[in-house]
């Protein structure tokens, strides 16, 4: 069990938001359209990130929006303008990487709180302290901190707040310093527009001979090989160490991430954190599609962190519905993936009917017709189901 640590999440959109804050988030962060490093996710523009900050705080949650990209000259008189809009706006902080951005918002929102980027390489105690210094926050370190190097920046900076990534993707670059992507896409990650390029399949080729006969490829059968896709972060099983060395906040990965893959990490940290690890959080885990999972090198050096055999796995479970409605044994619910009468579903809920589960006995379309095979994505179904569920849960089916 950990008691006074953030779990903080994150939210591409505002349904997204919404299901980060259900499932027990304490804070999100969110992207606005300009200036953050997920340009590709929904992203809010300024009256949705108004609506998230009052959303958030309305439930006595946080809301913290990315401004982490590395700015260029022709960026800063927006900047300024954007920062201001942030301050009016009641964000709870900026996320910042960049030394130039950071001063545009010290000087145009000297009110709003600056928690600087993973980005900005926080390796070191003496990049936390000059950030504090400077009047930053918070530090959200970098990956490759150990829990011995946490504790020694908590020691060294005992007053300033300590955020630490304990779940989700890793980069195969420094703390996200990619070049790849620019290079061989032309889309530049420290400008948001990361095309992922470490998760696709490589191999290397003698120079000297054609393509045909000169191939040289790094793997064991067919399939290729993933030698810059780095394994997923699972800490589920180190909160307490984490806190006992002076985190702060325990930070989830995923702004691109469905809502299915929010619901069910967020449900599993926030029970972890509440009631202590377990086998039950261990598998909760595996439900969601993920990478093979390594604790990177929180519990010292590790030259384990690559992914090699493909660029995702399949989590356990499918994503079925979004439940709208429910009341006298009959939910409403908006279909996600599709399903069929005699189907078990699961339910994932933060309430006490987690796990819990029924067979689809009848469905019936929102025009009034009943089928056996609900194959429509989106369509609003109405299902028998004896579990009292509420809006927000989610339905979801083991996979044989």
């Amino acid at each position: 069990m950990v008691k006074n640590v953030e779990l903080l999440a994150p939210a591409g959109n505002l349904n997204k938001l919404k299901t980060a804050f259900y499932f027990g988030a304490d804070a999100a962060f969110i992207g606005g359209k300009l200036f953050s490093l997920r340009s590709f996710a929904d992203n809010f523009d300024e009256e949705e990130l108004k609506n998230a900050v009052k959303l958030a705080h309305s439930l006595g949650k946080k809301v913290y929006v990315t401004a982490n990209i590395y700015g260029r000259n022709a960026d800063m008189a927006q900047l300024e303008d954007y920062f201001a809009f942030l301050q009016a706006a009641g964000a709870d902080a900026a996320i910042i990487s960049d030394s130039g951005v950071f001063y545009a918002a010290a000087k145009a929102a000297p009110a709003l709180k600056i928690h600087i980027s993973t980005q900005a390489n926080l390796t070191n105690k003496y990049a936390v302290k000059f950030w504090k210094e400077q009047g930053a926050t918070r530090a959200i370190l970098a990956r490759e901190l150990s829990i011995a190097e946490i504790a020694e920046i908590h020691d060294f900076v005992p007053d300033i707040e300590l955020e630490a990534f304990v779940h989700g993707a890793m980069c195969i670059s420094y703390s996200g310093r990619c070049l790849l992507s620019d290079y061989l896409a032309g889309r530049p990650s420290n400008r948001g527009e990361c095309v992922q390029a470490c998760r696709w399949k490589y191999s290397v080729r003698k120079a000297d001979v054609g393509a045909e006969s000169g191939d040289l490829d790094l793997e064991e059968d067919d399939r290729g090989t993933y030698i810059f896709n780095s394994k997923d972060l699972n800490m589920s099983a180190h909160l307490g160490e984490l806190a006992a060395a002076g985190v702060n906040s325990f930070k989830i990965e995923g702004r691109m991430k469905s809502e299915y893959y929010l619901a069910t990490v967020i449900n599993a940290y926030r029970r972890c954190m509440d009631g202590g690890y377990s086998d039950m959080v261990e598998r909760e885990l595996l439900t969601a599609a993920h990478r093979d999972y390594t604790t990177a090198y929180a519990l010292g050096e590790n030259h384990a962190t690559v992914n090699y055999e493909n660029s995702q796995t399949k989590g356990d479970c499918d994503y079925i519905a979004n439940v709208l409605s429910w009341q006298d044994g009959r939910a409403v619910v908006e279909m996600r993936g599709r399903f069929r009468k005699g189907d078990v579903l699961e339910v994932l809920t933060p309430s006490d009917n987690f796990g819990r589960s029924f067979t689809v006995t009848d469905a019936i379309t929102s025009d009034g017709t009943p089928v056996d095979d609900c194959k429509l994505v989106q369509e609003k179904y109405t299902i028998a189901c004896p579990v009292k569920l509420s809006a927000g849960d989610i339905l979801r089916r083991r996979k044989v």
